[in-house]
């Protein structure tokens, strides 16, 4: 039983077999061919038989496995691995096949390949999961062909592997590795100009060449002297530090538009865990609230060795209801748990200027005690739909609709900021750099 379930016919095998059978209807026209075509088929039952013994004979003869990592990043290109090793003594063409999780809804993860005796190949591609949670990929499924090639023997390896799919640690890497090579500019994230001395005083040092020199100390220079004339000192300044920031992020039925493949909760988990900890490297103390109808979880900002995980776990686990987003519970929990002034930045959508009125109360109270950054998404969809020119009476109502809401997200940032409430409206696919940016704004003007 063993040896039929791994039996499989090539396509060599039934091409030879369809031009035999044409040749013995040939045979009854013109029966001198008859005896000819005995012997071919005779020679082709020999063949079949030398190539199951050649695929068949030797015991695991052929090797495969399939490299993963840990955990996927979600929303990312995920890098995997099947290396193959031919134990054959001749000569083999392989398709692999890879049993990969449902949720990626792809059949196309075949794979060919020619190895030569005793060789090792290894096959790359990528993966971009859209949803957080467990994956379970089956059997890496390898079917062999010897020379002849009419015969198949599947091969199965790695049977049942499960694995964890995360928010965007390899977005989160990738910011961390730029920001400690100050190459962040890459990504979008643009150098601020600090304004004033909202900072902490640090040492007195020797000037260098673009120190500003408003710092210099011209006490501390007349005291030094120096061989070659006097060596200027300048005040040096560090930034404040240990100041408290929240992501409060909304789960309510708002944030499950989708963009990409990514549902904008999916998009403002992997901006949150970026923020983090880009935050925690500026040593400042990062923490998370979600609340939908009910306040979810929260942790407590801190910068601790281990908050990032705690962070990373808490994230991963983040689900919705789909169900109408309570802000006067929000308000309740944040006046109850963060007594300290912090930078809230709250990751919500709002599609009319009236669905944001209906909060606007509970927001102007969260900036009476906190610095408030309200951050919204772009319809990128409508934006698509304003540039194209309407061609009949149908897509211009269309696009006087879509201008409607344009205007309407515009007129929600410009009354939030009435209020004092700082504001983001951005695309999905930039929400991360631009928090940054703003971000890092508010912390060189000092309003933290």
């Amino acid at each position: 039983m063993k040896l039929i379930r791994a039996l499989f016919i090539a396509n060599r095998l039934w091409f030879s077999l369809i031009a035999i059978v044409l040749l013995f209807v040939a045979a009854y026209a013109f029966p001198i061919l008859f005896p000819l075509m005995q012997i071919v088929f005779a020679v082709f039952m020999l063949l079949i038989g030398m190539d199951m013994w050649l695929l068949f004979r030797p015991k695991n003869a052929f090797f495969a496995r399939r490299e993963l990592p840990e955990r996927l990043s979600n929303g990312d290109e995920n890098p995997l691995t099947i290396y193959l090793e031919n134990r054959y003594t001749f000569r083999t063409d392989v398709e692999v096949i890879d049993e990969i999780p449902f949720q990626f809804q792809r059949r196309d993860v075949l794979f060919r390949a020619r190895l030569n005796p005793r060789e090792t190949q290894a096959i790359r591609y990528e993966l971009r999961p859209t949803r957080r949670g467990e994956y379970s990929f089956g059997a890496v499924n390898v079917f062999v062909l010897s020379p002849l090639g009419l015969l198949k023997r599947r091969y199965q390896f790695e049977q049942g592997k499960m694995i964890a799919v995360y928010p965007s640690f390899l977005q989160m890497r990738q910011y961390e590795l730029l920001a400690a090579t100050n190459r962040l500019t890459e990504v979008g994230v643009k150098r601020i100009r600090r304004i004033g001395h909202s900072m902490e005083f640090e040492q007195v040092r020797p000037y260098s060449t673009g120190d500003d020199v408003r710092t210099i100390n011209w006490k501390a220079t007349s005291r030094r002297s120096d061989p070659q004339g006097t060596a200027l000192m300048i005040n040096a300044f560090q930034d404040e530090r240990s100041q408290p920031i929240y992501c409060l992020i909304d789960k309510g039925r708002v944030m499950q538009s989708p963009f990409e493949g990514l549902t904008l909760l999916d998009y403002a988990i992997n901006a949150s865990l970026v923020l983090s900890n880009i935050a925690l490297m500026k040593q400042d103390r990062a923490g998370i609230l979600t609340f939908s109808d009910h306040i979810g979880q929260l942790l407590p900002a801190d910068r601790r060795s281990g908050q990032m995980l705690k962070i990373l776990e808490l994230l991963y686990r983040q689900k919705t209801r789909f169900l109408e987003t309570d802000y006067e519970n929000l308000y309740a929990s944040v006046r109850a748990h963060i007594r300290q002034r912090s930078l809230l930045l709250l990751f919500t959508n709002f599609e009319t200027v009236s669905g944001m009125h209906r909060q606007l109360p509970y927001l102007r109270r969260l900036a009476k005690d906190h610095l408030l950054l309200v951050i919204f998404f772009e319809n990128t969809e409508l934006r698509t739909l304003l540039t194209e020119p309407a061609a009949d009476t149908e897509a211009i109502y269309l696009k006087t609709i879509g201008e409607k809401f344009t205007y309407e997200k515009r007129q929600i940032v410009k009354e939030l900021g009435q209020y004092g409430i700082q504001t983001i409206l951005t695309a999905p696919q930039n929400l991360t750099a631009t928090t940054i940016n703003k971000y890092l704004e508010l912390k060189a003007r000092g309003m933290i």
